[in-house]
């Protein structure tokens, strides 16, 4: 009976012990998780290699691209897509590239005023997927003939 005993405790004790490098370990790869340096109390953390007071070029570098990303435009209205809230007609870029700018920001991006429109003069009282054979193309006819009547211009077919 009392080997049985001195099984389960060294049974337990190997377990408690490996949880204890688990945890030692999560803690030490939280603290160094994408190069954040917080405090903590751990023994790992004195393993850590010493922290430096000046910000690190890599810093900087961060600082300089938020800086640059600074969302700009009109903040998006929660479940609405950008191309809903504003009229981005003669803007270039695709819908879903505009309201893809505003899901990953948060800001609808400014409309942009690009040159012609690249594509066929809509006819009027007419849908592009009416006018173009959009056969192979990728995008919804609902997008197509939104791109007509916001341009003015059938876009071209996309492959």
């Amino acid at each position: 009976m009392s080997h049985r005993i001195a099984l389960r405790h060294n049974r337990h004790a190997r377990k408690a012990a490996a949880a204890v490098i688990i945890a030692v370990a999560a803690l030490g790869l939280t603290a160094c998780q994408d190069g954040e340096t917080g405090s903590s109390s751990s023994p790992s953390s004195s393993a850590s290699a010493p922290q430096s007071p000046a910000p690190t070029a890599k810093d900087q570098d961060q600082a300089k691209d938020s800086a640059k990303g600074t969302p700009s435009g009109t903040p998006r209205k929660p479940g609405m897509r950008c191309t809903n809230q504003i009229n981005y007609a003669g803007d270039p870029r695709s819908n879903a590239e505009i309201n893809s700018i505003g899901n990953d920001t948060g800001y609808c991006p400014e409309p942009e005023k690009g040159g012609t429109p690249s594509g066929t003069p809509r006819k009027p009282g007419m849908r592009c997927t009416n006018q173009i054979n959009y056969a192979g193309d990728p995008r919804s006819n609902a997008e197509i003939n939104s791109i007509g009547n916001d341009t003015g211009y059938c876009p071209p077919i996309e492959k």
